[in-house]
């Protein structure tokens, strides 16, 4: 069996940090996998400054390219909206019999698990990393860069560089969107 864990989210716009907590995360656990799932809506989140999905998608896969075990995914792209965790967790089961989802999310999230759609499904079918995130810790412990998709935006359209903070690939792309 397959051992792959999801890291689900907008990646609006995928980072330093989320490529270097996902190669971690590949290695520490043991994993063949980590699958970044671009999200196209979180049920929990009403972003505004929302990329299109499919510009946000082509921008991980673009910054993905060469990091090997870790992949873009637009699996969500073909499920109902808004996005709940757990009916990608069943679509993707249904979908891949071979393989185990393991789900990878922040500290953050975590802290706020019981207000999830079917949590108490998840716990009981699939195992949880947690990642420490802000003040919030997590099962692993894992270097974090102090990057967010956030204060990426407001350099973009401040006209600052954001060198360092997405990877090398994808900055015009990034500066193109997002401006």
């Amino acid at each position: 069996m397959k051992k792959i864990a999801i890291f689900g989210g907008s990646f609006n716009p995928i980072h330093c940090g989320h490529v270097a907590l996902a190669q971690a995360v590949l290695k520490q656990c043991g994993l063949d996998e980590v699958w970044l799932m671009v999200s196209p809506q979180n049920p929990l989140k009403q972003d505004t400054d929302l990329l299109e999905d499919t510009l946000r998608f082509q921008l991980a896969q673009k910054a993905l390219e060469g990091v090997e075990g870790v992949k873009a995914c637009d699996y969500e792209f073909r499920l109902p909206k808004p996005s709940y965790t757990w009916n990608t967790l069943q679509h993707l089961t249904e979908d891949y019999p071979d393989y185990t989802f393991i789900l990878l999310i922040g500290g953050d999230n975590w802290a706020h698990f019981q207000h999830w759609r079917h949590w108490k499904d998840i716990l009981w079918h699939h195992n949880i990393i947690v990642y420490p995130r802000d003040e919030y810790t997590g099962t692993i412990d894992v270097p974090l860069l102090d990057v967010s998709s956030t204060e990426i935006r407001r350099k973009v359209q401040a006209g600052e560089s954001i060198d360092g903070l997405v990877p090398d690939s994808i900055v015009k792309k990034v500066e193109e969107y997002y401006t």
